[in-house]
């Protein structure tokens, strides 16, 4: 008989052709095996008996790398082919195959990369069909080389052996190469001069770190910034240049046994840095670091080496070195040499390129474990473009744009929804102009003209406007979609949940039906839409987004709320850190409304607790107040402050008077916290509705989402929080994507 397979899913660059060729030609089957537009497609003739094998282990035994999501099968009679072949790829019909991401080298590789007896020693871009980069060097479908940044390195005699060799595991490997046919890598000078080529490059950029200077290195998806993590005075310096006061940078260490001497990973995050996508993962410090690594925090993002050129200079290195995105401060990661020249080389002593071009940007992901659970906090290298498949298919072809903040947005048909890499902000002309760029990109990939364009209901956002402009332009429907309910229903399509939950949606602030700024809600969801039934009691922002900034301003809001004008008498940091005219007029703002919209928003609240204990008054990058009260949490303290649920108001009012009067500074972080999670409880046991999604950025904190688990797990509710798409404004494309489409 003759069997017809149609595979849909990662399956192309994984080695997934020389592996069907090895079990056929096993079983003593033949037929063939090609790539095309939508997957592979495979026919294999035999004993009926055999058939079923091949099936079985086609399944069984396939690639690490492959993730099969659809397979089509069909008998047929036999044509009588006479042995087994792997042909040309053809790429005619709908673009359906999924994109691979980057994979970080495998350790047969990293064997060769460090054997003197080997071709490929030290040669930094050494790969095969189980790693190295896809996401970030193709050009269009299907995944073959001349498809991809590779088709300008004609392979030399032994590389082109190993490509066309089925048992080879370099068969097929697009971007194989060596010192004698493939890319390399040159140092320059800030000022542009070269310096030198290929070995020589890297071992002068390896003294360059050595000696304390700061250097540019391109790597996959973009360039980092690197320096020693162990000495203030260069990291210093590079925060000075990048004009980044203090949000934390990331270090990469050698191995785990480096990270374990700085840090203590739990197992859970040994097991995500040693994963194939090496995420950045947020982990307790053990020893400091340089001061201005990640000041005033107990975490430090660390990852692991991904790409050849990495474990070069790290294992020349007795030290761990910052590796931060290499951009001007707000801007997208530089990709391109001639931009990195022009660019970086106002931070950077020297930069390291390379001439394999980088097709599309893909920023380093951040991973934490959150409840227990590992949790993307920044999805992109290593992710995506993987998609998120969805347990019901969609009507339509959607594009959701996302939010404007930490964006990423998606392409959904089918049951497939495919998010885009890490955008970032989308709040200046440059990440505008990134931003939709990577939009076509991702919609030529697949050659997908979408039937609804889907946005947020914020009229400020970018992306918003960019939809509007789109939708208008292409003629396509526009569907705008309430903030946290896209939460929640991200939340509800990662997770697979049919029917109703409680969706508790806390973050920093989203545009609600109302016009108000919300971000302390609770919503009895479906896929058919939400009611609001409860909420943070809602206070005002004084001065709008410079409340945002200082976490004083939000203190002094909650503050007139409850004592009025007395305040300006009380010895509180958030007072005393004005001028006696700065408070009148911040209470003329505040009890006339000028420039102060109301706001429901928990990571508010979180701003003005970090301000009365005076942890933070002013903060210098999104949410670092409340990572800061974060650290600070007791799990051994299990009570909490009071509180009251009035109507639809959960009123804080009990609570921040207790605060403000408890004499124990020190377990105020540990009760507000648990606070909190009372809350979710109480509200949760009032609704009665056994499902309950946790979403928004708030719902990144490891000891709020583990107490509210805890309590809520323990009175018979479900508890589904993210594994897969980011809590924060990152995930909200997929809750979009999903809306559109009812």
């Amino acid at each position: 008989m003759r069997l017809k397979i149609n595979l849909k899913g990662a399956v192309q660059g994984v080695g997934f052709r020389p592996f069907v060729f090895r079990l056929a030609s096993e079983l003593g089957l033949k037929g063939w095996i090609i790539n095309d537009s939508s997957g592979v497609e495979i026919e294999v003739e035999g004993d009926e008996t055999i058939l079923q094998t091949f099936l079985i282990r086609l399944n069984a035994e396939k690639p690490p790398l492959a993730h099969i999501y659809s397979q089509e099968v069909e008998y047929l009679e036999d044509v009588g082919y006479s042995s087994f072949e792997i042909r040309e790829s053809k790429g005619e019909g709908r673009k359906e195959v999924l994109v691979l991401p980057d994979i970080a080298t495998c350790d047969e590789c990293l064997k060769e990369l460090f054997d003197p007896q080997d071709k490929r020693y030290m040669y930094p871009f050494i790969n095969c069909t189980n790693c190295g980069p896809r996401f970030t060097i193709i050009e269009k479908l299907p995944y073959d080389r001349p498809n991809t940044s590779m088709k300008v390195f004609p392979m030399c005699e032994d590389c082109l052996r190993e490509y066309e060799d089925p048992v080879n595991r370099r068969f097929h490997a697009q971007p194989n190469a060596c010192h004698v046919c493939g890319p390399w890598v040159s140092l320059y000078a800030s000022d542009g001069k070269l310096l030198a080529e290929r070995g020589d490059a890297i071992n002068l950029l390896i003294k360059a770190l050595r000696d304390g200077l700061i250097v540019a290195v391109k790597g996959i998806g973009g360039f980092h910034l690197m320096c020693d993590a162990t000495r203030e005075e260069p990291v210093k310096l590079l925060r000075d240049r990048k004009r980044r006061l203090e949000k934390p940078f990331a270090v990469m260490f050698k191995d785990m046994e480096q990270v374990s001497e700085y840090a203590e990973p739990t197992e859970l995050e040994k097991a995500l840095l040693l994963s194939p996508e090496r995420p950045i993962v947020l982990i307790k410090k053990r020893k400091e670091l340089a001061p201005s690594v990640a000041p005033g925090l107990k975490r430090v993002g660390a990852f692991l080496p991904y790409s050849p050129l990495h474990h070069i200079i790290l294992k020349a290195l007795d030290f761990p070195v910052v590796a931060t995105s290499g951009n001007l401060s707000d801007e997208p990661i530089v990709k391109d040499n001639e931009e990195a020249l022009r660019k970086l080389s106002l931070f950077a002593d020297m930069i390291l390129v390379h001439n394999r071009d980088i097709k599309r940007r893909c920023d380093d992901s951040v991973f934490k474990v959150v409840g227990g659970i590992p949790q993307p906090i920044r999805r992109s290298r290593g992710y995506a473009p993987l998609p998120v498949k969805l347990s019901f298919k969609l009507p339509k072809k959607i594009l959701a744009v996302g939010g404007m903040l930490k964006n990423t947005f998606a392409i959904g048909f089918d049951d497939t929804v495919i998010l885009s890499q890490h955008v970032g902000d989308v709040e200046n002309l440059e990440t505008q102009k990134s931003f939709e760029g990577m939009v076509f990109d991702l919609m030529t990939l697949y050659e997908f003209k979408p039937e609804v364009v889907v946005c947020d209901l914020h009229p400020r956002y970018e992306t918003t406007r960019w939809a509007e402009y789109f939708s208008q332009k292409e003629n396509i429907p526009l569907i705008k979609v309430q903030h946290h309910y896209a939460h929640i229903l991200s939340c509800m399509a990662e997770r697979g949940i049919n029917g109703k939950v409680l969706g508790i949606a806390w973050d920093g602030t989203g545009y609600g039906d109302d016009g108000t700024l919300w971000g302390g809600e609770f919503m009895i969801c479906d896929y058919q839409g939400y009611e609001r039934v409860f909420y943070m009691k809602p206070f005002r922002l004084i001065g709008g987004e410079k409340a945002v900034k200082e976490p004083r301003r939000m203190a002094l809001s909650l503050l007139f709320e409850l004592y009025g004008k007395d305040v300006f008498d009380m010895s509180l940091p958030a007072v005393s850190s004005f001028t006696n005219s700065g408070l009148v007029n911040l209470y003329t703002a505040w009890s006339k409304g000028i420039n102060s919209p109301y706001s429901s928003s928990v990571g508010r609240l979180f701003d003005a607790v970090a301000s009365l204990l005076n942890i933070k008054q002013t903060i210098s990058y999104e949410g670092q107040a409340a990572m800061m009260l974060e650290d600070l949490y007791d799990p051994s303290i299990k009570d909490h402050y009071p509180y009251f649920i009035e109507e639809k108001h959960i009123n804080w009012k009990p609570t921040i008077l207790a605060i403000i009067e408890d004499r124990e500074k020190e377990k105020i972080p540990s009760r507000f916290i648990n606070t909190l999670a009372k809350i979710c409880l109480d509200v949760s046991i009032r609704m009665d509705v056994e499902q309950v999604c946790l979403s928004g950025g708030v719902m990144q904190n490891d000891p709020l989402v583990s107490k509210i688990k805890e309590l809520l797990s323990n009175r018979g509710f479900k508890v589904y929080t993210h594994q897969r798409v980011p809590a924060n404004d990152g995930g909200l494309c997929l809750g979009q994507a999903v809306y559109g489409s009812l």
